[in-house]
């Protein structure tokens, strides 16, 4: 059931972004050093990038459309949630690759919630776009 709405999951793209990014120091994982830290760091930049291209409320050049960019979201979770075992981090403290797994299964969660068309407001936007053009 694909019950939340194009702009709380663009909220939600930009808030997990930035917590990707943030997570090493928050989780204080920083000196386990390597993948476990690039990883989260490259997707969550990866994330800001392609929601900002993404046909959603908070897109900023709305190219790629929501089914793709819900693809990249379920690809970028897999491997968030393959990263501890495939660089060799899983044996570290969890709070080293705890929150990998954790924020890949939520983010696949909301994935498998989220609507995969925007509000009428975007589709009238590009309409409208097109027709001035």
């Amino acid at each position: 059931m694909r019950f939340i709405p194009t702009k709380v999951h663009a909220v939600l793209d930009y808030v997990v972004a930035i917590a990707l990014i943030l997570a090493p120091t928050i989780f204080m994982f920083e000196e386990v050093g390597g993948a476990a830290v690039i990883v989260p760091r490259v997707l969550g930049v990866g994330l800001i990038l392609y929601s900002l291209f993404t046909r959603y409320e908070l897109g900023l050049v709305k190219v790629i459309g929501m089914p793709v960019h819900l693809v990249f979201d379920v690809l970028a979770s897999i491997v968030l949630i393959a990263s501890p075992f495939l660089f060799g981090f899983s044996d570290e403290a969890p709070n080293a690759w705890l929150p990998h797994i954790v924020v890949g299964v939520a983010v696949i969660l909301v994935v498998l919630c989220s609507k995969s068309q925007p509000g009428a407001s975007v589709s009238n936007t590009r309409a409208h776009a097109s027709s001035v053009a």
